[in-house]
């Protein structure tokens, strides 16, 4: 049988039935408001009961850390329900269903956020075409942001879900706190590398508490992490080396890397003789489950992957073959749908608002 196939239980007693698990990823598919479709419980139902769990798409904590139209929102009560028919959902043969909670930060604009600045660590813009220059949040903002996710993670157990993820990569809000470039403030919450570290630390153990202060029973907590930036000043290595080590040794379940390809060797000079990942996993030192990804087409993919990581997270392979998991578990990769038509959108349940992102991802696909 292939480690693919082994379950793995979490410190909060939460168990998988195997090491595959969906990717985090945009879907475009939410009403204006951030209420939950028909049309995405349709998309997450066709790809579940046979992962050991979804991640889902990013769910804003606070109206304005919208970042685009038809996201998912957990900023108030009121989206309770919507969630709850979405975990639901997720929920059959056996898979676990997680939240993931987010904050876009400076990677939003005016116009989404219907006429409101865009807010970050510091008021610098993002470095992509037409990027809006944020507002610096205040003191009293940034305790009122880790509050916003800490209110995220009880709906997010009211909804029952099984866990959250804390969006902490692809250049959000979290991560703007953490980096050179976004963050150049000269407080408690900037300057030092481990005053950039501040925001993560206090938001990390505020939702740490949220969740062992409740009565909920095997709710586990991620974290999700981008290991560089090409910015100048930028995320290097080396500072992800000092995140994860401080990572690892708080109460969390799992952390969770974000590549686009699994074998990524580091630009950093100092980095290269292995795979992000393998230096990644070896700092960890079994502290803590690694979710691997980026780019696993394969079963020998993903048993690669799982070299460096506990887990497996599979994103295009599941667009394309809702039953990528099943067939590569039973010995039936030649009947992986390998290729997405624009004629198969409708019966894979391909909004047309994830035309942009399957362009972005997967510019191979045919027409």
């Amino acid at each position: 049988m292939t480690v693919l196939n082994n379950t793995l239980t979490f410190r909060r007693g939460l168990t998988l039935k195997n090491r595959v698990i969906m990717s985090p990823m945009t879907t475009k598919m939410s009403f204006f408001d951030g209420v939950v479709t028909q049309d995405e419980l349709n998309y997450y139902s066709l790809r579940s009961g046979e992962v050991g769990a979804v991640i889902t798409a990013a769910a804003n904590v606070q109206d304005g850390g919208k970042g685009w139209e038809g996201e998912l929102s957990v900023a108030s009560d009121k989206f309770i329900p919507s969630l709850s028919r979405l975990a639901s959902t997720i929920k059959r043969n056996g898979t676990k269903a997680i939240l993931q909670l987010f904050h876009a930060g400076r990677m939003t604009d005016s116009k989404v956020l219907r006429g409101v600045q865009p807010v970050s660590a510091s008021a610098i813009a993002a470095e992509r075409p037409d990027a809006e220059t944020p507002r610096e949040l205040t003191e009293d903002e940034i305790y009122h942001l880790i509050e916003d996710f800490k209110k995220a993670t009880e709906r997010a157990i009211k909804a029952g879900f099984d866990g959250v993820e804390l969006h902490g990569a692809n250049t959000y809000v979290i991560q703007q706190f953490f980096s050179p470039h976004s963050n150049r403030r000269e407080d408690q919450w900037g300057g030092s590398l481990e005053k950039r570290f501040n925001f993560i630390n206090q938001l990390v153990d505020g939702v740490i508490s949220v969740v062992d202060n409740s009565n909920v029973q095997n709710f586990i907590i991620g974290y999700r992490f981008s290991p560089e930036e090409y910015e100048e000043p930028g995320i290097k290595m080396a500072d992800t080396i000092y995140l994860v080590d401080k990572l690892a040794d708080k109460e969390l379940d799992y952390l969770h890397i974000s590549l686009g390809d699994f074998k990524r060797v580091s630009v950093s000079e100092e980095y290269k003789e292995k795979s992000i990942m393998q230096y990644v996993h070896e700092k960890i030192n079994g502290r803590l489950p690694l979710i691997g990804v980026g780019d696993v087409r394969t079963k020998e993919d993903a048993e690669n992957t799982l070299a460096n990581a506990e887990l497996v997270a599979v994103g295009r392979s599941l667009i394309i073959d809702p039953h990528w998991t099943s067939k590569v578990l039973e010995g039936k990769e030649d009947t992986i749908r390998r290729v997405l038509a624009d004629q198969d959108r409708e019966e894979l349940m391909i909004g047309n608002g994830m035309v942009e992102f399957l362009d972005f991802m997967m510019p191979e696909r045919l027409r």
